[in-house]
């Protein structure tokens, strides 16, 4: 479709996006997950900070400084949260907050943000116990994010101090190295949200930042050990979600998406060609993209298969790949504009604006409320439209707020 019409019904989106915002005491705007909920949420993952990278994105992309208001109005109720977290992960708590605020802060020049994201860096610090903040020990929820998070707040120190109980923790497999993701299973998770590829993402990074050396070799350790139970080589790429398999009534054994699947198996090796210069990474990059699009998605092509138009685990997020590569090695737009296509046919368009259902194919009604935020809603779905759209016109192939676990575009070779 025409890339004016992607546009509008981003604008759409953006419409209904801000007509969801609750005022908050002080002239602050936050959002719940869900617009039925009552609460507010300000985690990344699903709250006010993953909404506030698409005002930014938006201010960026029109010019037009009532979203860089609305950015503003949101940081100042993030940062009245900032003290009263239980959780200090980068989607579920602090360390994504800071991240947020500091964003806000170097682009908007607002000091109280950066004063914020300072002072949850401190709180986080003073939380870890050794080893961990929490419960989970991964990417989305424990020390990877969190060392992630610190390294773009530009406090290597932390992030150092959160991956180096990696070292000490990683068990050995036949071809490298992996960890539980929680103390309770004795299931091996593999991709990037929740398992040995996000963490390895972290390390490569921070290991890459501050060298050192051993963090970079445990995460092409752990690399090696997910590469060797790829099943669709040697054109293809495609790993198991876990080892044995992770709630196996309820989760499929194989996705396509940025959380459990190849699209985000490729923004790690993206990850490991920039730091190490090898092209091994870089092919295994085309691998894992070879395997998206042969698998049938974005097509409903059986209960469950591809229910999600969303960021984290659906379309969105194959999206945001489609124009990394379209940015680096000059793609062509074919399987973007499938993707775009099928985005803006299932969007739901009305006066109050445009928004997205996702599908659970075991509920009657299937379709769920549309939501706000990054994951599964507006947040992240209309952030990787207006980069298409940029993408189309020959613009900047970057964004607003650089993504803590999707590396910035290489220039093309």
């Amino acid at each position: 479709m025409a890339v004016d019409e992607v546009e509008d019904i981003a604008v759409d989106g953006l419409r209904w996006l801000t007509g969801t915002a609750r005022e908050t005491p002080g002239g602050g705007l936050a959002w719940p997950a869900r617009p039925s909920e009552d609460a507010v949420e300000p985690m990344l993952y699903n709250g006010t900070a993953g909404i506030i990278p698409v005002l930014l994105e938006a201010w960026r992309h029109f010019g037009d400084d009532a979203y860089a208001d609305t950015a503003l109005r949101a940081a100042r109720d993030l940062a009245a949260r900032v003290d009263d977290l239980d959780d200090d992960s980068l989607y579920f708590g602090r360390t994504g907050l800071a991240l947020v605020l500091r964003s806000v802060h170097d682009s908007l020049g607002d000091t109280a943000a950066g004063e914020a994201a300072d002072r949850a860096l401190r709180l986080v610090r003073s939380r870890f116990d050794g080893t961990r903040w929490g419960e989970l020990f991964e990417l989305m929820g424990g020390n990877a994010g969190i060392g992630l998070g610190a390294l773009l707040c530009g406090d290597p120190d932390l992030a150092v101090l959160a991956v180096e109980p990696y070292l000490r923790t990683a068990e050995r497999t036949a071809n490298g190295v992996h960890w539980p993701h929680r103390p309770d299973t004795d299931s091996r998770l593999h991709h990037v949200s929740h398992g040995t590829l996000g963490i390895a993402l972290a390390l490569a990074r921070v290991g890459g930042a501050t060298g050192r050396g051993d963090l970079l070799d445990l995460a092409l350790s752990a690399a090696a050990d997910v590469v060797a139970r790829d099943s669709a080589g040697p054109d293809g790429f495609l790993a198991p979600h876990s080892t044995p398999q992770f709630l196996p009534d309820l989760i499929d054994p194989v996705s396509y998406g940025w959380c459990h699947g190849p699209s985000g198996d490729a923004q790690l090796f993206r990850t490991l060609r920039d730091i190490t210069a090898d092209p091994a990474w870089t092919a295994l990059a085309d691998r894992c993209w070879h395997t998206v699009t042969h698998s049938g998605l974005p097509g409903r092509l059986r209960p469950g298969f591809w229910d999600n138009n969303g960021r984290c685990c659906g379309t969105a997020g194959v999206l945001a790949l489609a124009c990394d590569r379209i940015a680096e090695q000059r793609d062509a737009f074919d399987f973007a504009d499938v993707l775009v296509a099928d985005l803006t046919a299932r969007a739901i368009r009305d006066g109050a604006g445009a928004r997205w259902s996702n599908v659970d194919f075991r509920s009657t009604p299937g379709d769920l409320e549309p939501q706000p935020g990054w994951a599964g809603g507006n947040a992240g779905i209309v952030r990787e439209l207006l980069r298409y759209v940029r993408l189309a016109r020959g613009g900047d192939p970057g964004y607003a707020f650089t993504w803590p676990d999707q590396p910035p575009v290489s220039p093309p070779a």
